[in-house]
């Protein structure tokens, strides 16, 4: 793959981090909820509103700061690990959201957490060494 092709999916990761975010504070403020898991020791809507702050900076970041792309391809990869709990407990509790209503859905939600972090990391270039 071309550098263009990583470009254009670290952008388009960029934007979907930061509508992600955006839907956090708004219109799907609920369903995100659904995903804190009750061990957090924090209000639920706390959580939803800075992660979604986390999301649009991050996405913000990825798109605007081409030269720290690396850096922010880790930062990406470790913030979609961080929320993968929340994931797994949607799953393992049952809770529906983002009309993930059976366990079959929730569990092959689970699959494609693997995959953003992958993104994170290819789109960036983050595993690549400098020459």
């Amino acid at each position: 793959m071309t550098s263009r092709s990583r470009g254009a999916a670290r952008v388009l990761l960029g934007g979907m981090l930061a509508f992600a975010g955006i839907a956090h504070l708004t219109v799907a403020r609920k369903d995100f909820q659904a995903q804190v898991p009750p061990w957090v020791p924090a209000d639920e809507d706390d959580v939803v509103l800075l992660s979604g702050a986390a999301e649009i900076a991050l996405g913000g970041a990825l798109v605007a700061l081409p030269r720290e792309r690396r850096r922010l391809g880790w930062i990406a990869a470790l913030f979609f690990a961080a929320v993968f709990p929340g994931n797994i407990a949607q799953w393992a509790e049952r809770r529906d959201a983002f009309g993930l209503d059976t366990d079959r859905k929730r569990a092959v939600r689970l699959l494609g957490q693997p995959l953003l972090i992958a993104w994170a990391l290819w789109s960036t270039g983050a595993l690549r060494r400098e020459r």
